[in-house]
């Protein structure tokens, strides 16, 4: 795992970029404090910090350079199939053992149809000096991120927004037209990044940039993939395919040369992942999981009974809110791209590279996959309500009017939005369940008609294509999965080097599981798939508990520790233009009085945000 940079400028030959590349680099340090290097010829610059995951000796230094001299290649990521890939090429002579060298040789080898043997994460790019080409690529699901900008100039790259800026070609400016989308969903969704012109590189996207050219094409759609015989499996073959792909992808991502261990909440996800490491592994697996002196906080109870079932080497992150607090500034600095989540991943990640781990496996993906969020069986149950259908339009409405009002929860805000629908249907219901401020406190915040241009699931549209569990599925990865839970993970984790892989997101189980049909995936008991797909690993106490999901005691915090640094940052937000007066000193009274529709969460990602511009200058 590393970070890679580069700026290609075809037009300009003395471009100033030799500075800007070792500037670049600096600011990713913390990603691959291992070894750095840069390329360097008249229309390219390259840079790479590396953290050895595989094959520790000097091989694997980046940038990479081909026998012939040909292609540079820098690269971000595992490829974990790597010796399967290598072994399909058989007109490239190798000089070395690492992954990297296998990316490069299939690509001269390949071109763009290498992508599709690949089994990994990873981002990277290779200039191809006889072309004068420059092929950037992401994996499919998005776990390794690359943001790049592109002006009349250059193209700037990197795996990290901060190290676009540390080039100065970047303007400090805020991307003022995504403010309502962040406001609403306490991020910013691909390929918009919260900086103004700088993209994020679509997952499973790849891009060609030449002079006077930039073609950007999609190498994978998880629609377009079907299972022999799938239609014909009956449910136990079903759960079996799942249970093999499980396993063969969690035996994937145990390759490494270097201790590695697993994050355990407590919860199903990381539970069967320790478990079905524990069935690989010839030691102990290291786990870590974080616990609160406050136990309704706490998942210490689950995540203990998980470690002495499978006897793994357990290391307990005791948090207290002054050890937390303390950590809290590093965290927020260690945040490239601002949303409402994060600190927690920074806690356990930098505990367990402290303990000597290099690289650690996450249960993210789990809900993503098997249904493990409400919304699922919401959204199901509502399309197969034949009463909600037949119901006239107005009649819903003034329903959903009456459980607003008497409700007077945001709960109930979004059953009355929901009910207000002509259609109801996947689409249109899962925007509303992601909002973390509603329409009219969007509205309140910056303009009356700010929320009503937010499309969050415009460029998607899988009608008639999937089941609507799986389309679900799709609007999570795409959304809340993508630009939160892995964006978070890769800038947090990587803030103390440490490598994290999601087994849950190996691209042959999504495909698979994408097409298991809405009666075997519904979630009758907890990702019930899931768990009778692998029926006796995880002890039954952990396996139907109560679903808690990671949560620090936030509420409290911010009205007493954080209160001063929470005020501040309001205060600061009020004087910068963005907000309509005093709006965002009448959300912050609102949450300390306790407000129903006001969470501290609905709330602190704009505190976040703010925090976050006076740290990297951005203009407003």
């Amino acid at each position: 795992m590393c970070g890679i940079n580069g700026i290609f400028h075809p037009n300009n030959s003395t471009f100033n970029s030799s500075s800007k590349i070792v500037e670049m680099n600096k600011a990713l340090a913390h990603r691959g404090p291992d070894d750095n290097g840069t390329y360097e010829d008249e229309h390219v610059s390259l840079g790479h910090q590396r953290l050895a995951i595989i094959d520790l000796s000097t091989d694997g230094h980046q940038p990479f350079i081909s026998q012939d001299s040909d292609y540079i290649l820098v690269y971000n990521g595992e490829l974990y199939n790597y010796k399967e890939v290598r072994s399909k090429i058989t007109n490239y002579q190798f000089k070395t053992n690492t992954d990297t060298e296998v990316i490069l040789a299939a690509y001269i080898v390949l071109g763009k149809k290498c992508l599709e043997l690949f089994n990994g994460m990873f981002s990277f790019a290779i200039w191809d000096k006889q072309k004068q080409e420059l092929f950037v690529a992401r994996d499919r699901v998005g776990i390794k991120p690359l943001y790049y900008y592109q002006s009349d100039n250059a193209t700037l790259f990197s795996s990290e927004l901060r190290a676009l800026l540390a080039s100065e070609d970047v303007p400090r400016k805020l991307n003022t037209a995504v403010l309502p989308e962040y406001l609403q969903y306490q991020t910013v969704h691909a390929p918009n990044t919260i900086i103004k012109d700088v993209k994020v590189l679509l997952p499973g996207h790849f891009m060609l940039i030449s002079k006077g050219k930039s073609i950007t094409e999609k190498y994978w759609n998880p629609v377009d993939y079907s299972v022999k015989n799938e239609s014909n499996q009956t449910e136990n073959e079903i759960k079996n395919s799942v249970s093999e792909l499980l396993k063969k992808s969690v035996e994937r991502r145990m390759m490494a040369d270097v201790p590695y261990g697993a994050f355990l909440s407590g919860g199903i996800d990381s539970s069967l992942i320790v478990g079905l490491m524990s069935e690989v592994s010839t030691k102990p697996v290291s786990t870590f999981s974080v616990t609160f002196d406050k136990k309704e906080f706490s998942e210490a109870k689950y995540s203990d009974i998980v470690a002495k079932h499978f006897k793994t080497d357990h290391h307990e992150i005791q948090l207290t809110a002054t050890n937390f607090l303390e950590e809290l500034p590093n965290a927020l600095a260690s945040m490239d791209h601002p949303s409402g989540d994060g600190p927690n991943s920074y806690v356990v990640s930098k505990a367990t590279k402290d303990a000597g781990i290099t690289m650690a496996l996450s249960g993210l993906g789990g809900d993503e996959l098997f249904a493990g969020y409400s919304i699922f069986k919401q959204t199901y149950d509502l399309q197969t309500k034949q009463a909600l259908k037949i119901t006239p339009h107005f009649l819903r409405k003034v329903v959903g009017g009456v459980v607003s009002s008497i409700k007077g929860t945001v709960e109930g805000e979004k059953i009355a939005e929901i009910l207000s629908l002509k259609n109801i249907s996947p689409k249109s219901i899962y925007p509303i369940y992601r909002k973390a401020l509603l329409n009219k406190q969007v509205n309140s915040l910056i303009g009356n008609k700010a929320a009503e241009n937010i499309d969050l699931l415009k460029p998607f549209d899988y009608k008639n294509q999937l089941n609507t569990l799986s389309e679900v599925s799709l609007y999570e990865m795409h959304t809340y999965m993508q630009n939160t839970l892995l964006r978070d993970a890769d800038q947090m984790s990587m803030a103390s080097a440490l490598e994290v892989r999601v087994p849950f997101l190996d691209h042959e189980l999504i495909e698979y599981v994408l097409l298991v049909p809405d009666k075997y995936k519904y979630p009758k008991t907890p990702k019930s798939l899931l768990t009778d797909s692998l029926k006796g690993l995880v002890p039954d106490e952990v396996i139907y508990r109560k679903k808690m999901g990671f949560v620090f005691p936030w509420k409290d915090w911010m009205k007493d520790e954080l209160k001063e640094f929470c005020e501040g940052n309001v205060e600061s937000a009020e004087n910068r233009g963005l907000y309509i007066v005093g709006s965002c000193r009448k959300l912050w009274k609102a949450f300390l009085n306790n407000d129903p529709l006001i969470s501290w969460s609905r709330i602190w990602h704009i505190i976040v945000l703010e925090d976050w511009m006076k740290r990297n200058n951005i203009e407003a």
